[in-house]
Order: C-alpha cells, then sequence, then structure tokens
C-alpha cells in the first residue's frame, strides 16, 4: 500500500529509512512548537491557542505536501515571518493581530492563484542551474549559523558575533546566566556535534536522529546529577518533560477565524501583504531549490518535477493558517535534515505531519527538546548542503561571483530572500556589463526579478 502511494522503490527508499527521515524532521523542527506561541503572543494573542493552531498549520500543510507532491519536505508557520507578524505589524506599526491575520490570508489566497497559473514555478525554473546549487550551499551555511546561535556557540559582541563566553553571553543578553545553565548547554552542544559527526563518518542509520537524541539525554543525566541547573528566568528549562497539567489540548476558540476586513484598501496594508509575499515566495523558492538540489531530485534541466503541487500546499496551509490563527506557513528549511536521512517521498513528510499532531496530545515530551539538542543537528545538516558547492562551475566567473554573493549573502542578511535577490541582481547586472547576455541566453522573467528587487530595496 505504502509502495502504491509514495513510490518508494522508483524513488530508491524503504518504509524504514522514510519513517526515520519523518521523524528527524520533526525533532529538527519542534522548536517551532515553543517558540511560535512565545513570538505570537507578544501580540496579545492566547498563547495555548497559539499553540494548537501551530500544530494543526503545520500538519495540515506537511500533508499537503506528501499528497499533492509526494516530496519529503515538511511546512510549518515561519519563523522571521512570525517575528515580522508580530513585532512589526502588530507592535511597531500598531495594527491589531487580526489585521495581521487578514494580511496573511490575503497572502495565502494571491499565492493560491500564483500556483494556479505557474507563475511562482516560471519563478523557479528562470533562476540559473549554478545559482540553484549556490542556493542551497547558502542555506547550509544559513541553518550552521542558527544551529550555533541556537546553542549559544556564537553570541553578539564587539565584532557583532563572537565565540561564546560566559562574560560575553551576560553582557549581550542583559542576564546572569551562569556555568550551570547556559555553559553547560553550549558544551552540550558541542559533544552533540562531535557525536553526530562521528554517527556520520560511521555511516550509522539515523545517525542525525540519534545525535539529536543522545545529547538530550545527555543533558537529562546532567540536570538529575545537579551539573545542569534549571533557571526559567534566563529561558534555561527542565529537559525533563512536564506532566503536572494532564494531557490537555488548548483551545482555538480565542484566535480561530478572527479576520478583520475593513483596513484592506489602505496603503499601509497593502505593503504589509507584499512584504508578506516577498519574504514568503523567496524564501519557499529558496528552501524548495536548495532542498531538493541537495536531494538530486531536480532533472537535466535544474527543473523540479511536481513543483506546482509543492507550491500549492505551501499557499493552502497559509491561508488556512491564517484563519487556524498563526502567520505565515512555509517549507521549512529543517526539512534538509530528513532529506539527509535519506527521505526523498511524501511518506517522510506524512510521518512529520502525524507527528505534529501527536505533538497536541504529547506537548510536554515535545516541548522538552532543547535548542542544544537539535542544534547539533542543524550544524551538520549545513555541512550536508555546503558539499553542493562542487556543482558551481568556478572557470565561469560570471556565474562564480553571483554565486558568492548569493552564498554569503543568507547569513549575514540572516534571510534566504535576500540572498536570492542579491544572487539575481548581481547575475544579470554582471553578465549584462561583461557582454555575455547572448551567450547566457538569460530568460526575460531574470531581467524582470533583478528589477523587482531593486525597486523592493528601493521602495520599502
Amino acid at each position: 500500500m505504502l509502495e502504491n502511494l509514495f513510490k518508494l522503490k522508483e524513488h530508491g527508499t524503504d518504509v524504514r529509512t522514510e519513517i526515520m527521515a519523518g521523524i528527524t524532521t520533526f525533532m529538527t523542527m519542534a522548536y517551532i512548537l515553543a517558540v511560535n506561541p512565545s513570538i505570537l503572543g507578544a501580540t496579545g494573542m492566547d498563547t495555548g491557542a497559539v499553540f494548537t493552531a501551530t500544530a494543526i498549520a503545520a500538519a495540515l500543510g506537511t500533508l499537503l505536501m506528501a499528497i499533492l507532491a509526494n516530496y519529503p519536505f515538511a511546512l510549518a508557520p515561519g519563523m522571521g515571518l512570525n517575528a515580522f507578524f508580530a513585532y512589526t505589524v502588530v507592535i511597531g506599526m500598531g495594527y491589531s493581530w487580526e489585521l495581521a491575520l487578514t494580511a496573511v490570508f490575503i497572502e495565502g489566497v494571491i499565492f493560491i492563484l500564483l500556483s494556479v497559473t505557474k507563475v511562482r514555478e516560471a519563478i523557479f525554473n528562470a533562476i540559473p542551474k549554478n545559482l540553484k546549487s549556490a542556493v542551497s550551499v547558502g542555506i547550509g551555511i544559513y541553518i550552521a549559523f542558527i544551529g550555533m546561535q541556537n546553542a549559544h556557540i556564537v553570541v553578539g559582541g564587539a565584532t557583532l558575533v563572537e565565540l561564546f563566553s560566559l562574560d560575553g553571553y551576560n553582557l549581550a543578553n542583559d542576564a546572569s546566566a551562569t556555568f550551570n545553565d547556559v555553559g553547560i548547554t553550549v558544551i552540550l552542544a558541542i559533544v552533540g556535534v562531535i557525536i553526530t559527526g562521528v554517527l556520520v563518518i560511521k555511516n550509522v542509520k539515523g545517525n542525525i536522529l540519534w545525535g539529536i537524541l543522545i545529547t538530550w539525554i545527555l543533558g537529562i543525566i546532567l540536570q538529575m546529577s545537579g551539573v545542569y541547573i534549571p533557571n526559567p528566568e534566563a529561558g534555561f528549562y527542565s529537559l525533563l518533560p512536564d506532566f503536572s497539567n494532564g494531557i490537555r489540548i488548548p483551545s482555538l476558540a480565542p484566535i480561530f477565524g478572527k479576520l478583520e476586513f475593513h483596513n484592506m484598501l489602505s496603503m499601509d496594508f497593502v505593503l504589509i501583504v507584499f512584504s508578506f509575499l516577498f519574504v514568503d515566495l523567496f524564501d519557499t523558492i529558496g528552501t524548495l531549490i536548495g532542498v531538493s538540489t541537495k536531494a538530486k531530485m531536480l532533472d537535466e534541466d535544474g527543473k523540479l518535477p511536481k513543483i506546482k503541487g509543492a507550491l500549492l500546499a505551501d499557499a493552502i496551509a497559509t491561508t488556512a493558517g491564517a484563519v487556524i490563527g498563526t502567520s505565515t506557513v512555509t517549507t521549512f528549511v529543517e526539512s534538509a535534515s530528513g532529506v539527509s536521512e535519506g527521505g526523498r517521498t511524501g511518506l517522510t513528510s506524512t510521518v512529520t505531519a502525524i507527528l505534529f499532531g501527536l505533538s497536541l496530545l504529547l506537548s510536554p515530551i515535545f516541548l522538552a527538546i532543547p535548542a542544544f539538542a537539535t542544534a547539533p543537528a542543524l550544524i551538520v545538516v549545513g555541512f550536508y548542503m555546503l558539499t553542493n558547492i562542487t556543482e558551481i562551475d568556478f572557470n565561469d566567473l560570471a556565474e562564480a561571483i553571483p554565486c558568492y554573493i548569493c552564498i554569503v549573502a543568507m547569513p549575514f542578511f540572516y534571510s534566504i530572500s535576500e540572498g536570492i535577490a542579491m544572487g539575481v541582481i548581481s547575475y544579470v547586472i554582471l553578465n549584462i556589463l561583461s557582454g555575455n547576455v547572448r551567450k547566457k541566453k538569460l530568460s526575460a522573467l531574470m531581467y524582470v526579478l533583478a528589477v523587482l528587487f531593486i525597486l523592493k530595496y528601493i521602495l520599502i
């Protein structure tokens, strides 16, 4: 039955591999169940309801990816987009969270139309093959950087970022953390990278997932022995699941269907919708390019078969997510962890979707997975994606330089979409000025994208 549904043999995989990949993807994404309610809660939204909305939207979007595209990609309310929702639109601009949800809803409807009319697919296909590889490499460095930040291996400092030190961490975060909370977690994350690296070298099946679990278990042992001391005020919690409140699913009632349409015609609202559109469009396309390149899913022309279904899953999930009560749902770059485990079909995403559904009942377990345990997974997956740099033609400098700009822009600007924008703009300008336009046969859409990106920086 599973073979007929997901064509496992055709994709060179099996049920066990897909299940392990699905679990791994979920484990690296589970943090969104804790982080999203915290961020959206700053707007006055009920955090319990947001937790439920986050789990449902992630399960729905990821299952749609399996059904519509048979790809091992997982979706959830996106980081960055949720911060823009909360801190820029609601807190910064003074709009209600209901209006912000309405902007996300309108964005989702527009994306459905763009997906059905193949506009998003055309954008994906217009990006040159070398630049697609560069996107994958850039995402690898970007998620490794996220992993090191999550584990506090790097902290803010006089040089913008620097290697962890207790004094540096406390100064950057205006905190009073100690070696027994933040210090131990940094050491555990570094140990986790070494453990995961050894498992990868030994080619142990499920190496990334085992790395997460072993690191978490080591943390629990240190907590039970008194070496790690939870400090909730500083953001360091118990590593043991807390079932003291029993098993219950928080109600969606406070946020479900709370859309507000009466300010839709204002210019500010239009700009908000456009901002959501831009970031979501190119974050999703960037993730699809990066992860599918690593999984060798692109055809000879650098196109992704069944991309229409993948983009439609993203668009429908965003629209439904707004109604349910959460910010923009997008394809997660952490999907790369499951792909690195061998996930190649929708069975991987189905397993991830089921786990998001189960998280509603078993939230204490999933919310207990600490950032220092998932950070090694992101760092090692970053290495996997970095290997695509060998696919870039460095002998053609008109290809290589834009690829380089794209790669460094993602971690430095902390944005997949900004990396793509810089890559596209530099690719078009450098090839025009160097007289390579006829030889390269750039598509008309590449020129359009370059102009739109430039206008975006000028006008917004």
